[in-house]
């Protein structure tokens, strides 16, 4: 048997002579007047105003507990912070007491008494009586060293949360920037909607869907790889701005910046265009970045970046053609700008179209530079088949991506909103994957949603569209290299 197994049935023994005892290890409710973080500012109030300790009732984790005959000193933490408690053992009733013997760490327990500082000047709870409140059967981590192990902290993130206070920051400051978008959005005319997560087809960008069948429908539907179409489809209606926070799902690989399932914020807003979406995102992402992070300039890696508006603006093409050496433009099918790059030595996959090539490029040697916000702007057509050309250039759309931290984190559009132009490229994307454009993975990305070319038949104003990535987002106020530290519980192989 392994020490931890030891520890466990040490644990289980307890458990069985408390239940002897009459005790219930696991009550059903308990009594809790403050929080700890309360009690201690009830102490500074008692100090500050000359005014007699107060009776207080907390509750917590046993997160330490030293006996030292006469006295014991048990930390205890909840949600809002720790707290000690100092127990004079001549002082508690015969039940708490005994319960006193029986504790481990990590039990929950409540505890009652009045507000002191000890001698050592640590705010603590003299406390009189303590109740179980939840037995724990499981040893937590080595307090010294917490939990280590990368692939058990994302399969028990719950002994994670507890062993490493510092993990908990990271889903508080997630949450302030969720917190953050939503209020700055509220604040400019859009109004938060919810779209179906399940779908008839599979639209809004290129990716392979997770499909998944309904009974009691007889028809299969997808899992949503992106919150746009229905979202333009309420710009139809008449709404003028609108936006979605929700989880996407896309059935590809998983690296340090992919998870399988991942939160996108989508905004749409009517008579506006991707300038004003880009004059939008570095104001809202440059707020949110201060609020969270207390400055426009934050670590990342080795790097500090600094997201002081306004942001640099680099043009696609000529990106490529300083950091690749190729001119795409010169290079107007998949054929010949796949000949350049294997003449150029540049390895990619023989199936890839166009568009896919050029995205290659653009991963492969302009990515990796921009770590400071920068704007990438104006896409050829191949890359972007629901934005809107550049007016008088029949082969570049109005399309911008904003990166930090050498990763895409914003993808926005001038929104195509002609019905035959939009009927012609989803025509055109199935046509190039049945002639074997694309790769197997790349299998069934982009179906053509009919009913979305009939919501556009009924007329869409000018509309600017914007796409944030929020793990990724939050990977950078948070200064983690891996999107899985930002997932409560991400995406991972069922244990054998």
């Amino acid at each position: 048997m392994s020490l931890v197994e030891r520890i466990a049935q040490q644990r289980l023994d307890k458990l069985t002579e408390l239940r002897s005892r009459g005790i219930d290890p696991y009550p059903p409710r308990c009594k809790r007047s403050h929080t700890n973080a309360e009690a201690v500012a009830l102490l500074l109030k008692q100090e500050q105003e000359s005014i007699e300790p107060v009776e207080v009732s907390v509750a917590g984790r046993v997160i330490a507990n030293r006996d030292i005959g006469k006295l014991a000193f048990i930390n205890l933490a909840d949600g809002s912070g720790k707290i000690q408690l100092f127990i004079n053992k001549s002082l508690l009733s015969p039940d708490s007491s005994a319960l006193l013997k029986d504790l481990d760490i990590g039990d929950f327990i409540g505890a009652s008494g009045k507000v002191i500082r000890t001698r050592t000047g640590e705010p603590s709870i003299g406390a009189g009586e303590i109740t179980l409140l939840s037995k724990s059967l499981q040893p937590l981590p080595e307090k010294w060293h917490g939990l280590q192990d990368t692939e058990k902290r994302y399969r028990q993130r719950y002994v994670d949360l507890i062993a490493n206070p510092e993990v908990k920051e990271i889903f508080r400051k997630r949450s302030r920037v969720v917190t953050g978008i939503r209020s700055y959005l509220d604040s400019h005319d859009f109004l938060e909607v919810e779209t179906p997560v399940l779908q008839p087809s599979a639209g809004g960008a290129l990716a392979r869907p997770f499909i998944t069948h309904h009974n009691a429908l007889d028809c299969d539907f997808y899992l949503r790889i992106a919150l746009e179409l229905h979202l333009k489809r309420l710009i139809v209606g008449g709404f003028d701005g609108v936006y979605e926070i929700g989880r996407v799902f896309r059935n590809e690989g998983i690296d340090t910046k992919h998870n399988p399932e991942f939160t996108m914020m989508e905004c749409y807003k009517a008579y506006a265009d991707y300038n004003d979406i880009m004059r939008l995102v570095e104001n809202m992402i440059s707020t949110v970045v201060k609020d969270v992070a207390g400055d426009y300039k934050i670590p990342f890696g080795d790097d500090i970046l600094d997201f002081t508006p306004p942001w640099k603006r680099i043009d696609l093409r000529q990106a490529v053609i300083d950091m690749a050496g190729i001119d795409y433009d010169k290079f107007p099918d998949t054929a010949s700008l796949a000949a350049e790059m294997r003449g150029k030595g540049i390895q990619f996959d023989p199936s890839r179209d166009r568009g896919r090539l050029i995205d290659d490029l653009l991963s492969t040697f302009v990515e990796p530079t921009l770590k400071n916000p920068t704007f990438m702007v104006n896409y050829p057509i191949d890359m972007s088949p629901l934005a809107k050309n550049r007016p008088g250039d029949a082969h570049t759309v109005e399309r911008f991506e904003a990166y930090a931290g050498c990763m895409e984190i914003a993808n926005a559009f001038s929104e195509l909103n002609d019905p035959e132009e939009q009927e012609r490229r989803f025509a055109g994307q199935l046509s190039n994957r049945s002639q074997g454009a694309c790769s197997a993975r790349d299998e069934e990305t982009e179906t053509i949603d009919e009913d979305f070319i009939t919501a556009l038949e009924y007329g869409m104003p000018p509309t600017g569209g914007l796409g944030v990535g929020i793990d990724r987002l939050v990977m950078l106020t948070t200064n983690q290299q891996s999107i899985r530290e930002v997932i409560l519980f991400p995406a991972l192989k069922e244990k054998e």
